[in-house]
């Protein structure tokens, strides 16, 4: 725990350095929608039918401001689509790729994207549910964004470059997705839209079966779904199958909902279809159509334009391995560089750790220390007046103790006095007494005597007159 607290000191003191951070917040399941993204989709109604347990909702923010909305597949390792809006041709464009973390570590106390080489092993499962750069290096695929930078400037063109709005694509493919999609917003959609506000933009991509490196899948076609929510508004599909970079098909969303999965509704209202103006929408196919001719005039031009067109494969072929090796020495760059990057991170985590740790325990110290002296100083006066109390006591015990010795000192003697001065008086007292129970006891014992004898005499006598009754004749006792 104190380790992870460290972490996100450290972690804290980086956002400080660099205030441009780019945010990318999991949207949990608690929340409607995409929470704040919902701006970004018609009604604030995200697309209905993507229900998928590995579906995961991604509020792509910058400058803690949302720039664009992006439903990603965790199994597949591509976005199904980003909902975005038109803000501003890009003057220029500058690459720098982030991850969202909490997409494999939910777990995770980064909330926000960060450069992948700034991780530095803080996220756990790191590219099991996304993909990484290091997963197109050397594939012959490059990351084509869904969301395409060029319609977008400052802040909104630095989000765009997320791996959560990436997918698989060939050099070619991407090249063409990303101009025929920058020349039909610009050229076609804005122009024929009454709010440029209120025209929501889906770019989506359809996985296959087959994958980068066995993990990313590569898309089987890319679709682009328009939604113009105003008055006299329109909706259109495009689709460009990615074994055709020349393709780009015009649908309406109905057709292109049929080909997504089951149940699929792009926009709330199919965008307001009772209410859509169909001149508007013609005149949006017309100009699709024109830049889709333009892109065929100019693959279709004559001899010399196809001689051109071999000349440029053949050196193509050619420059292929040179752009290998190229690819191959800047991914060592890069790994250098990451290297370098991780082990600088190391250490200040490691001396910034030695610091707070050495703070951490001089506080403590310190709080022992003051807490002792505190106790100590409390306990002074109440000891103090516990040995005021036990003196005056022992002083007290002390005078009892003398008292006492004092009294039984005393009353020996005086008992002894008057005992010895009693006993004069009592004795003579004792006299009368004494003669008068000598003089009962004598007469008692006289009179004792003398009874006794009669008794005895009249014993004698009552038996000496039954002998002689009974042995003399009764004749003759008469006489």
């Amino acid at each position: 725990r104190e380790r992870t607290m460290k972490t996100s000191i450290v972690f804290l003191l980086c956002i400080s350095v660099f205030p441009g951070f780019s945010q990318g917040r999991v949207v949990r399941e608690d929340e409607t929608g995409f929470a704040e993204c919902n701006v970004f989709f018609s009604g604030q109604v995200p697309p209905e039918g993507f229900t998928e347990p590995f579906h995961v909702k991604i509020c792509q923010q910058y400058n803690k401001e949302p720039r664009f909305a992006t439903l990603y597949s965790t199994k597949d390792k591509i976005p199904l689509y980003s909902a975005f809006k038109f803000t501003k041709p890009a003057q220029s464009e500058e690459e720098n790729w982030l991850v969202e973390p909490q997409i494999d570590d939910p777990e995770n106390d980064l909330h926000e994207m960060v450069h992948e080489a700034d991780i530095g092993g803080t996220v756990a499962n790191l590219g099991a549910n996304q993909a990484l750069t290091s997963d197109y290096v050397g594939s012959g695929y490059e990351r084509g964004l869904l969301n395409p930078s060029l319609l977008n400037e400052k802040d909104f063109q630095v989000a765009t470059y997320t791996l959560t709005n990436a997918v698989p694509l060939s050099p070619a493919l991407s090249k063409s997705w990303h101009r025929d999609i920058g020349k039909v917003v610009e050229q076609a959609l804005i122009p024929h839209c009454s709010k440029m506000d209120h025209l929501y933009l889906l770019a989506g991509a359809v996985p296959s079966r087959v994958q980068v490196k066995g993990k990313v899948s590569v898309p089987e076609s890319l679709w682009l779904a328009a939604c113009c929510d105003a008055p006299e508004g329109w909706s259109l599909g495009l689709v460009k199958k990615t074994n055709d970079e020349s393709s780009l098909a015009d649908l309406t969303v109905r057709e292109l909902e049929k080909q997504l999965l089951p149940g699929v509704h792009l926009f709330k209202g199919n965008c307001g279809k009772d209410k859509q103006s169909q001149k508007k929408r013609e005149a949006v196919l017309q100009a699709v159509s024109q830049i889709r001719s333009g892109e065929q005039v100019g693959t279709n031009n004559d001899h010399e334009t196809k001689e051109n067109g071999l000349v440029r494969r053949v050196a193509g072929i050619i420059a292929t391995p040179f752009i290998k090796l190229l690819e191959l020495l800047i991914y060592i760059f890069v790994e250098l560089v990451k290297f370098v990057f991780y082990f600088l991170w190391l250490v200040v985590k490691r001396a910034v750790g030695t610091i707070l740790g050495g703070v951490c325990s001089l506080w403590n110290g310190m709080v022992s220390y003051l807490k002792a002296i505190s106790m100590v100083l409390i306990s002074i006066p109440y000891d103090v007046g516990r040995v005021i109390v036990n003196i005056f006591l022992g002083f007290l015990q002390i005078v009892q103790d003398v008292m006492s010795l004092t009294y039984r000192i005393l009353s020996i003697p005086v008992g002894f006095v008057l005992h010895l001065a009693a006993f004069p008086y009592r004795s003579i007292c004792a006299i009368p007494s004494v003669l008068q129970d000598m003089a009962t006891g004598i007469v008692g014992t006289f009179s004792l005597v003398i009874d006794a004898t009669a008794a005895v005499l009249h014993g004698f006598y009552y038996l000496a007159w039954h002998i002689l009754k009974r042995f003399v004749p009764k004749g003759s006792s008469g006489d």
